[in-house]
């Protein structure tokens, strides 16, 4: 049985990192100026002192560029530019000591203040302050992580990133989504459409991960824009690799093996999809997406009528698309001996109480049969194990 997809909820948001783009008289200036949605204010800062060598000229300050400061008649002390929540932002001064360059972007729909200290060629140092704003942006974009932060998964969960508005500049969003492993483990992101339509990126490692990896996203995605909307926040997400553990279903002989680190620790009889129409099950490599416990399945949710609506105890979600492993008594004749469900694994009330208690979100379930509907896509859960290793790093956006 089936029902429809529930979402994991978005992480909170932190305070905005700074970024500005500006011109100095001493010059600073926008690296390739482009506006959110068009100029923004800007301000000629006044010199602090009556012996500054340098005016400061505050001009076409641009979101989604780095600042680029530059000095002539002298070199550059200090640079500071700082949002109004006090955030600052961090550059480069260059060879000479004549231009300087931020390491982050300007966020679009911010207030920033400028103070440069400059020294002439004499050594004699001046402070010059000056401010403006990056104009708002038309759409903001945001993102839902999974796993959850600080969470225990099992070996077969990626690192998945569900976008809310479209992504079309995907190699710029790729580029600030950066992963570290406490094992150096391989791995690659893959661009893939999730069952809601939204654009999804999933980090996947080469192979199964090894139990007790501990895996960061450090997403600086903050002035970013995606192209159907900026990112005006960082992201920093973590999690720990748990269990090596595998589920593996047999269709054709109606039963299903847990194995841990190998070696088989259970077997269960249970009934798959009726063959011969909508109500086979999927094949593939399915991971274990959510632990629901009791919900309401009703077919009208996936396509298929009125075959039934009731509470169904252990459930375990598959795919988005709905198919599950649970507790269904009212099959007991057919465990281990027909597939006669509508599309999950089903199981006795005993086995899916103890199973249940076992499986972590996140395992994989290996599923075979002759009689299927085809094979788990990528984006209906987490199907990226369906895929060559070959093929999952061709659907990265810097392959």
């Amino acid at each position: 049985m089936r029902t429809s997809p529930p979402r994991p909820s978005r992480p909170s948001r932190p305070s905005r990192s700074v970024l500005a783009a500006v011109a100095l008289g001493v010059s600073l200036t926008a690296c390739s100026a482009q506006a959110a949605s068009g100029p923004g204010p800007s301000k000629t800062g006044a010199p602090a002192s009556a012996a500054s060598p340098a005016k400061v000229t505050v001009v076409d300050p641009a979101a989604g560029r780095p600042v680029s400061v530059t000095a002539s008649g002298g070199t550059l002390a200090t640079v500071k530019v700082a949002d109004a929540e006090g955030g600052v932002l961090t550059g480069r001064t260059g060879a000479g000591g004549t231009s300087w360059t931020s390491d982050r972007k300007a966020v679009p729909g911010t207030s920033y203040t400028v103070e440069v200290t400059s020294l002439t060629a004499d050594g004699k140092e001046a402070t010059t302050r000056s401010s403006f704003a990056t104009p708002e942006p038309k759409e903001v974009n945001k993102l839902t992580l999974a796993p959850g932060k600080n969470t225990t998964v099992g070996v077969g969960h990626p690192l998945s990133i569900v976008f809310d508005l479209p992504v079309t500049r995907k190699a710029d969003v790729e580029r600030q989504l950066k992963v570290t492993t406490s094992n150096a483990t391989e791995g690659s992101w893959g661009w893939v459409k999730d069952y809601s339509g939204r654009d999804r990126a999933d980090w996947r490692p080469r192979e199964y991960w090894k139990p007790g990896t501990k895996v960061t996203l450090e997403a600086d995605l903050d002035g970013t824009d995606s192209g159907g909307g900026w990112f005006v926040r960082d992201y920093k997400t973590g999690f720990t690799v748990g269990a090596a553990q595998v589920v593996k279903v047999d269709l054709d002989r109606q039963k299903l093996t847990l194995e841990r680190d190998g070696r088989a620790v259970r077997t269960i009889p249970v009934s798959g999809g009726t063959p011969g129409g909508d109500k086979r099950s999927w094949r593939g490599t399915a991971v274990l997406m959510a632990k629901e416990g009791t919900i309401n399945m009703n077919s009208e949710t996936v396509g298929l009528g009125d075959a039934y609506d009731k509470m169904v105890d252990h459930s375990m979600r598959l795919t988005w698309s709905g198919m599950y492993a649970h507790a269904a008594p009212w099959n007991a004749a057919y465990f281990g001996k027909a597939n006669k469900s509508s599309g999950c694994i089903g199981m006795s009330d005993g086995n899916a109480a103890s199973f249940y208690a076992q499986v972590n979100v996140g395992d994989p379930f290996e599923i075979t049969g002759r009689d299927t509907k085809g094979t788990v896509a990528e984006g209906n859960g987490y199907g990226a194990w369906n895929l060559s290793w070959a093929q999952w790093k061709a659907k990265s956006a810097l392959a």
